[in-house]
């Protein structure tokens, strides 16, 4: 038991390092979505192609999606305070050069840096909630963290829109990459990657159970013990389809989709992505907290995955909507997409605790490798319909190819969600239940 000092030490350095490191989080949601509000501002400022804009905005989760693997063997063994502090350099320095650069050549440098620097705060994050809150709690938290981090993404939609009526968004990322700067300071100065730094017992200590053993050996041991593990990579699949999809659609094509298809302006456009990631907000903690509270991951998983992939259909048909109908559509598409955090917590719970970074980052590649493939040929597949039409204006034909690309790599998710092991929210290992 903790006396009244370590318990309020304890809930103060908990929701220390949550707070920091989640404002950070929320960043990397922001530079994850802003392309789609600012798309028609980049294209004129660097006279750029739906191709070339959509390689512009891939560039993020490029970068992102290389650095997941070692972003997991860097927090397993440098400790994410430390990694979010140098991360948080980074994306500010990669930030403020986006917002000055003159050529496309420079934003994609800045972009990449942007990248670089804010991907490795999801799985440090994940491994501080693994750290200081109980096992049983995990998916409930990576539901919160989700919740937090699409405050980033909601910022970027609507709100963004509405500030770049008052200032450049050359300003905005600017003032963005100083934020980046302050954040990772804080991090150095307050986070403690877990309660034995601050001489606290473990959470599983105070639940009167043994801590986690720590892993033995070299860290490429650990990583080829995830990488072997059969039932690390169903996760990966399910996030390249669904978070894929999404990511590419709301991070980038769902506003110019909408205003070129069904004759929206950009502030209207904004309100649906905002309320496709609202849905994603709500959705995630939902989804999380039903799982632990019913014990069960697949289930969960699968009906969630379904309902994402029917919300396709509409947009796929080309269906006329009314605003009510569009809003309702775009907020069940983001309340159901988030069906696959759940391969996290999965990814964790059958892979050795100490090695809990590394099974995450390999299961969230699919997600930004999806993105990563998504965003440019979609691109691609929209000027090539273009080109046919021979100079008519863009229309709801020219979106059709690539809406049926992302319907398909959201049906691939779903079906990758069947080959998910059912972990009944616990770690597992060699078939024991822990």
């Amino acid at each position: 038991m903790l006396d009244t000092h370590q318990s309020r030490l304890l809930f103060r350095l908990r929701w220390t390092a949550f707070i920091i490191v989640g404002l950070a989080y929320i960043l990397s949601f922001f530079h994850r979505f802003a392309p789609a509000a600012i798309s028609s501002d980049l294209q004129q400022t660097f006279h750029a192609s739906a191709a070339e804009l959509g390689g512009l905005a891939a560039t993020y989760f490029y970068v992102y999606m290389v650095m997941q693997v070692p972003t997991g063997v860097l927090v397993d063994t440098m400790g994410a305070r430390r990694v979010v502090a140098i991360g948080g350099v980074i994306a500010g320095i990669g930030s403020l050069l986006f917002g000055t650069a003159d050529t496309l050549a420079a934003a994609s440098v800045g972009r990449l840096l942007v990248g670089l620097g804010v991907s490795v705060t999801f799985i440090a994050l994940l491994k501080l909630n693994a750290a200081w809150f109980h096992d049983r709690h995990f998916a409930t938290m990576t539901g919160l963290t989700i919740l937090l981090g699409n405050t980033g993404s909601l910022l970027a939609a609507a709100p963004l829109a509405w500030v770049l009526t008052y200032i450049s968004w050359r300003t905005a990322f600017v003032t963005i990459g100083g934020f980046s700067l302050l954040l990772a300071l804080l991090a150095w100065l307050l986070v403690r990657n877990h309660p034995g730094e601050a001489g606290l017992p473990s959470l599983r200590e105070l639940d009167g159970k043994a801590a986690h053993p720590a892993h033995e050996g070299h860290w490429y041991d650990g990583l080829l013990i995830v990488l072997k593990n059969r039932a690390t990579w169903p996760g990966l699949w399910v996030n390249m389809g669904l978070a894929g999809s999404l990511f590419a659609f709301g991070g980038l094509w769902a506003v110019p989709f909408l205003r070129d298809a069904y004759g929206m302006d950009r502030a209207v456009a904004a309100n649906h992505t905002t309320l496709l990631l609202t849905g994603f907000a709500v959705g995630a903690l939902f989804i999380g907290n039903l799982s632990d509270r019913i014990g069960r991951r697949k289930p969960v998983m699968i009906a969630g995955a379904l309902g994402y992939c029917l919300c396709w259909l509409p947009l796929l048909a080309g269906m006329p909507m009314s605003s009510a109908a569009g809003y309702a559509l775009f907020f069940a598409m983001g309340l159901c997409a988030p069906s696959f955090t759940l391969s996290w917590s999965c990814a964790k719970e059958v892979n050795p605790p100490a090695l809990s970074g590394m099974a995450t980052s390999v299961v969230n590649v699919g997600a930004f490798l999806g993105t990563a493939i998504l965003q440019p040929l979609v691109g691609w597949a929209i000027d090539r319909a273009h080109a046919a039409a021979e100079g008519a204006p863009l229309g709801l034909g020219d979106y059709r190819a690539g809406i049926a690309i992302l319907a398909g790599f959201s049906l691939m998710g779903l079906i990758a969600t069947l080959f998910i092991r059912e972990t009944f929210c616990r770690y597992v290992t060699s078939g024991q239940v822990d």
